[in-house]
């Protein structure tokens, strides 16, 4: 008789997670990088059936340019993107209309980073090159940091995802943008030492390095998807926290084309840092709009809390 009732119960959850997938509304997320431990809990999420419980279908997308997430997000061209909140901020100061949705890493790893050892603080990057990554966002941290710290003279240059091609190649002198969780395991393992200085050591306010943004048509038109994309991720979280070593090894199989030891490693210094429950600190945020304004960072002030969606 028990064996019945389990085969009746297999059976059954099989055909209502079919029903599940069949039926599931699509989204679609965009990335600000390419797939990365960074993202670990959006893949457990999927792969731990998170999503399809939740009726949802998530297409993960990585974007062709590091700024193109936040943009497409505003216009509604995709549902959901992975966004920085120092970013979200300048782009409301330029008009664009975003809600900041749920978060996903909640302190910066963003580092000024350098290889020479000669240089010993950021004044010693005075009439160089500095690269940055996001564009939109780094270089305008770049340039509230240099005015801090008296860089004086230097150069910006783009270099996108390649930091380390353009630091060994001298085409720039340090990269603003690196994580210190990932970029710097991952010069690590090509015998490169990173040296790098934190941003909030040096006079940036605390901020939630990575968010889950969309933009208000999305937010208007598919309200319970989005708040079922959230409740998801909360249960990936939780995972993560209790299971770290399955979280890893679900991610690994997920994105197979993941150095595991580079991400191995990397997940053991981002772990710390993911989002353990939702909600955001309104005061952290007013904190950087307020300072985003100070540095002309944004033109006109910021009341922070009306970027961030809160869930009933």
């Amino acid at each position: 008789m028990k064996t019945k009732v389990m085969i009746l119960f297999t059976a059954f959850t099989l055909v209502t997670g079919l029903f599940n997938t069949a039926h599931a509304e699509k989204l679609k997320l965009m990335l600000d990088w390419f797939p990365n431990v960074d993202h670990l809990p959006i893949y457990v999420a999927r792969e731990k059936g998170y999503f399809s419980n939740q009726g949802i279908e998530i297409d993960i997308i990585s974007p062709s340019e590091t700024s193109d997430a936040l943009k497409l997000a505003a216009s509604g061209n995709i549902d959901l993107a992975v966004s920085y909140q120092p970013q979200t901020i300048i782009a409301t100061g330029q008009g664009l209309s975003v809600k900041v949705v749920a978060p996903l890493i909640r302190h910066p790893l963003t580092t000024l980073l350098f290889l020479d050892e000669a240089i010993q603080t950021p004044a010693d990057l005075s009439g160089k090159k500095i690269g940055y990554t996001v564009p939109g966002l780094m270089d305008v941290l770049l340039k509230a940091f240099a005015d801090i710290n008296r860089i004086e003279d230097y150069t910006p240059v783009n270099v996108g995802f390649t930091i380390l091609p353009a630091l060994v190649s001298k085409q720039v002198d340090a990269v603003m943008g690196p994580f210190k969780t990932y970029e710097t395991v991952g010069m690590a393992q090509h015998g490169y030492t990173a040296r790098f200085f934190e941003l909030e050591k040096y006079g940036i306010p605390d901020y939630e390095e990575l968010i889950f943004i969309c933009g208000d048509r999305v937010l208007k038109t598919k309200p319970e998807a989005v708040k079922r994309f959230v409740t998801a991720m909360e249960q990936a979280f939780a995972y993560t926290q209790k299971e770290p070593s399955d979280a890893l090894k679900t991610y690994l199989s997920a994105v197979p084309q993941a150095d595991k030891i580079i991400e191995t490693q990397a997940f053991e210094l981002t772990k710390p840092y993911f989002a353990k429950s939702m909600g955001h600190d309104t005061r952290k945020w007013q904190a950087f709009a307020d300072f985003a304004f100070k540095y002309k960072l944004i033109n006109k002030k910021i009341d922070a809390a009306q970027l961030i969606h809160v869930w009933q």
